[in-house]
């Protein structure tokens, strides 16, 4: 057997993935071709998929702000729901990412951008005609995560918090129960919105069989991981690498084998950390911790989960079997159901068993 290049192992290695955005996964076409169809081009710096590039290489979290928001206004109704999740599927494809678990936001259509006119049953049918279309066609699978957007829980600077995003975000995941909703997350900017004061959102959320998976540990250090794991409930832990930073919480981690959804490049575009020199994937990863990579926001970071793994690679030296340990573990940690699951562990296990 001809021994593949790095490149080559990497492509035709199956893959999935538990930390990417279904809004900020959104490209430069799909966000002309909906600007286009909603007559709403004016809301674009650039009316053409090369200006539009450009214009979505980050720069800091305020222009990362401003692209999402418009990417919100872009999205309209169940038609252009179905369009990107059938582009989500198509990216899989090319990628050959078998499995993804991808976050919406739904409260940011029904709620806050009320105008819009979208109920959450327009949604949910838009979501699973991209869904199956995409399976029907590239043999993915995808499942939603459905988030709740913590800021919008502390609308005022006096710290009082709102409960309705959560309990409005836990409705729309029971409706969605039977359209591949498997998780209940909870995204956002950290600063001013604690993670403890959403445990009721997340104790009923565990009740109805749901994956707990909020965001924590990225701009917040550790205290906000704890707070995930003692007061949501979390089964995984979205970013989590500050967990580093308190070697108690790397043990609790550790014995409890609750994993991380790491996105390395995501880190460094925010400032998490200043460059791969000093992020503790490696190191998370060898003090035993169950560590998955993640590709986040993946246009507006300009990345890839192929080129995430490229990162391990070259930026943290992981050798071929590593990366196939990696990935294994996204599939092991996924909220997908049983069956499944075991039909895609044993595929990407056959493929290992080939390849290493």
């Amino acid at each position: 057997m001809t021994e593949k290049s790095l490149g080559e192992f990497i492509q035709t290695m199956p893959k999935a993935e538990v930390h990417v955005h279904f809004e900020g996964s959104t490209t430069p076409a799909s966000m002309l071709e909906l600007a286009k169809r909603h007559n709403k081009l004016d809301l674009l710096p650039a009316q053409d998929i090369p200006g539009l590039q450009q214009w979505f290489q980050f720069s800091d979290f305020n222009h990362f702000i401003d692209v999402y928001i418009v990417i919100l206004e872009l999205i309209r109704t169940p038609q252009d729901f179905a369009l990107l999740a059938y582009r989500c599927g198509e990216d899989m494809a090319v990628q050959n990412i078998r499995y993804r678990e991808v976050t919406v936001t739904p409260f940011g259509h029904t709620d806050m951008q009320a105008e819009k006119g979208l109920t959450i049953e327009a949604i949910l049918v838009g979501l699973e005609d991209g869904r199956q279309r995409a399976k029907d066609e590239f043999g993915v699978e995808i499942r939603w995560v459905f988030d709740v957007p913590r800021n919008l829980s502390f609308p005022n600077d006096d710290g009082k918090y709102d409960p309705y995003p959560a309990e409005r975000t836990l409705e729309q995941a029971l409706l969605g129960r039977d359209y591949g909703v498997v998780g209940y997350g909870l995204g956002g900017y950290e600063p001013g919105a604690p993670a403890k004061p959403f445990s009721h959102g997340f104790a009923k959320a565990r009740e109805a069989g749901f994956l707990c998976v909020p965001h924590a540990g990225e701009t917040f250090g550790p205290q906000s991981v704890w707070e995930a794991i003692d007061d949501l409930y979390a089964d995984r832990i979205g970013h989590g690498v500050r967990s580093i930073e308190d070697l108690a919480l790397v043990e609790v981690l550790k014995e409890r084998q609750i994993p991380l959804e790491i996105n390395p490049t995501s880190n460094i575009c925010l400032k998490v950390y200043p460059d791969f020199a000093s992020h503790p994937f490696r190191q998370l990863d060898e003090m035993g911790v169950l560590v998955t990579v993640n590709s986040d926001d993946p246009p507006l970071f300009n990345t890839t989960l192929t080129q995430e793994y490229h990162v391990l690679a070259e930026e943290f030296g992981y050798s071929r079997a590593d990366l196939a340990r990696i990935a294994r573990n996204a599939f092991v940690v996924s909220g997908v159901e049983s069956e499944i699951k075991q039909k895609l562990l044993a595929e990407f296990d056959a493929w290992v068993a080939e390849n290493i």
